[in-house]
């Protein structure tokens, strides 16, 4: 893994546009504080929210939730222009699931109202049911993914939907992500800085 364990640092892991850290490293974070919330995701995870089994906490609403992830996998590909940011949470709060399912109907979900791209619908009214149904099936509390792990097992995806605020003191700037290079604070400054 990329960084050491939860069990052992007690952080988890958020990436955020490096336009959004000023407000981050003052405010905190917040699930509906970002344009791309309501611009990219609201309507997505509307979606997937009304998918959602009765036996799923009613408090667990992916609309709500801000997002990150137990670790990455060896050399994970950030975004340039993007911060690396470690987070502390208050475990009870925070629910973990399969990002790999939900990822694999986004793109159908952003373009079926698209010209030429109609047809999708078809999928995500068929394959894109099965895929939340197995998101929410193969999804677990976090204190329960301490216990079973889930977020190793691969091809599992683990990511973490967090139900409260971030405040600035729970939150430590950790790359910058710099042309594709995941740099720390020190390395970019010692390019950028002089």
């Amino acid at each position: 893994m990329f960084f050491d364990d939860y069990t052992k640092t007690g952080y988890i892991y958020h990436i955020a546009p490096i336009n959004d850290l000023n407000k981050i490293l003052n405010d905190g974070i917040r699930y509906d504080d970002k344009v791309s919330y309501m611009e990219k995701y609201i309507d997505f995870h509307r979606f997937i929210d009304e998918r959602r089994p009765d036996y799923i906490p009613e408090w667990v609403e992916r609309k709500k939730a801000i997002f990150a992830s137990m670790n990455y996998r060896d050399n994970p590909g950030f975004h340039s222009h993007t911060v690396v940011l470690a987070i502390k949470v208050n475990p009870e709060r925070c629910w973990v699931a399969n990002e790999s399912r939900a990822n694999q109907i986004y793109e159908p979900f952003v373009l079926k109202d698209i010209r030429g791209f109609e047809s999708v619908k078809e999928y995500l009214n068929k394959k894109g049911t099965d895929l939340i149904k197995e998101y929410w099936a193969s999804s677990l509390s976090f204190t329960d993914n301490l216990k079973e792990r889930k977020d190793l097992i691969d091809g599992y995806d683990g990511e973490v939907l967090i139900f409260h605020p971030i405040p600035p003191e729970d939150i430590k700037l950790l790359f910058i992500v710099s042309d594709h290079r995941v740099l720390t604070l020190e390395q970019w400054t010692t390019i950028f800085a002089r």
